[in-house]
């Protein structure tokens, strides 16, 4: 394979679905006029658990409208695959559309065996009633399960088509079959740290020359029976505190009344191109990729340690970017708002940019809108790139009382953007991303 180290990695299109909307123009207004997407559960019955509220992606119906704008053979196929797409492969093709339309592509304009496409996305889980008419006729005549039952008479009552739905590797495979994308494929499944790590993949693809475009995506979500109730048995997850408690208030990164996260859905994609390439096509261009790197780090036992696994990839990302601390315009937080989660990130931001790290601005977009697990990374990082085309940070909303243990500066509406971000996201088990994103302009 041919080597091209020199080749430089710019971002092309965007497309998101999150819980401010359906769009680049919703999402920035929701994020810069400081509104929250936390409202009340929807998607399923929530009145057996102790949490009634999370940031679901209430304008993502599934009806083929949430796709985009797409011509009518697309369309058609869209559509009937719908029924073998669990919620989240659906946003994930939908964010690959709109991203897709955004960039401007024509089929003319680039060879499907040089168009590839790495996806992340969390551990996929069925939802309950795939399996509710199964197991009602295994029970017996007292209504317990009967197992010996099974193989003869539940599993014949399963959808035929049930796994389709739920494998992780389906985003990347939808979203090539639909596009002709028959470039180098591939998908990642670690959590939060999926679409991070999707950049970074998917750059190295195109600079080695395997490819001259790429889509980098990662979809997710916590509000999902099965999710749910795992992240409430195993993260500190933010709760009603009394009858006038404000959900949109919950979600406070690195503040000192925050007391966990919020749960959330979404995805994002980015087309990321070789800059000859996109230059040959006339390309409107967002930023380049300048850095990034991926780190793991756990203890003896096999739990996550945050602080050092997001200081490694933090350090590793500006290496790979030649910059300083000082060069950096703004940071763009993993902030889940818990208590620990928030004092690791801040103690690692301190270990990698020093004092720097109380001056930069720092936003986190969950503050708006939570973890939306698998899809948060992209989308806060969509979100940056938004910001720096407008010239002006977002705030990093519900942050009022500072932190002694986490010092950082938190960003206002109407803090300079800058041209320089770095963003990074982190798991609870210690696999960390980080990615460095310069702004272009028509100099660069």
């Amino acid at each position: 394979m041919r080597e091209v180290p020199d080749r430089r990695v710019v971002i092309t299109g965007m497309g998101v679905v999150s819980p401010l909307g359906l769009s680049l123009e919703s999402l920035w207004s929701g994020l810069i006029e400081g509104r929250s997407g936390v409202g009340p559960i929807e998607l399923f019955p929530a009145d057996g658990l102790p949490l009634r509220h999370a940031a679901e992606a209430r304008e993502f119906t599934g009806e083929i409208d949430n796709f985009g704008p797409l011509d009518g053979e697309r369309k058609k196929a869209i559509r009937k695959g719908l029924k073998v797409m669990c919620r989240e492969s659906q946003m994930a093709v939908a964010a690959a559309q709109r991203a897709l339309h955004d960039c401007g592509i024509t089929p003319e304009q680039h060879r499907p065996e040089r168009f590839g496409c790495v996806f992340g996305s969390d551990y996929m889980l069925t939802l309950p009633e795939d399996f509710t008419s199964s197991v009602a006729a295994c029970r017996d005549a007292e209504g317990r399960f009967d197992f010996d039952r099974w193989a003869g008479e539940g599993m014949p009552l399963l959808n035929p088509l049930w796994l389709l739905k739920y494998l992780p590797n389906m985003p990347a495979s939808h979203i090539a079959i639909y596009n002709d994308l028959r470039g180098p494929s591939n998908s990642i499944t670690l959590r939060e740290a999926s679409g991070h790590l999707a950049i970074g993949e998917a750059t190295m693809t195109i600079q080695r020359g395997a490819a001259d475009l790429m889509l980098a995506g990662a979809t997710g979500t916590r509000v999902h029976p099965m999710k749910t109730v795992h992240a409430l048995q195993s993260e500190q997850v933010a709760l009603a505190e009394g009858q006038n408690d404000d959900p949109t208030r919950w979600s406070r990164p690195f503040d000192k009344g925050r007391r966990g996260m919020v749960l959330g859905e979404g995805a994002a994609v980015l087309v990321l191109e070789d800059l000859e390439h996109a230059r040959g096509r006339g390309a409107r261009i967002y930023g380049e990729i300048v850095g990034h790197a991926a780190r793991h780090a756990s203890d003896s036992a096999g739990v996550g340690v945050r602080r050092r696994a997001l200081g490694l990839a933090m350090r590793r990302a500006l290496e790979v970017a030649s910059l300083e601390p000082g060069d950096v315009s703004h940071l763009h937080a993993h902030g889940v708002s818990t208590v620990a989660g928030d004092r690791d990130e801040a103690a690692a931001m301190q270990d990698v940019l020093g004092k720097a790290a109380e001056t930069i601005p720092t936003v986190a977009a969950k503050s708006h809108f939570g973890n939306l697990g698998g899809g948060s990374g992209l989308v806060e990082c969509v979100s940056s790139l938004l910001a720096m085309r407008h010239g002006r940070l977002f705030p990093l909303l519900n942050h009022e009382t500072a932190d002694p243990d986490c010092p950082i500066r938190a960003a206002k509406a109407g803090d300079a953007a800058g041209d320089v971000f770095l963003s990074s996201s982190v798991t609870p088990q210690g696999q960390a991303g980080s990615v460095v994103i310069r702004g272009w302009n028509l100099d660069a």
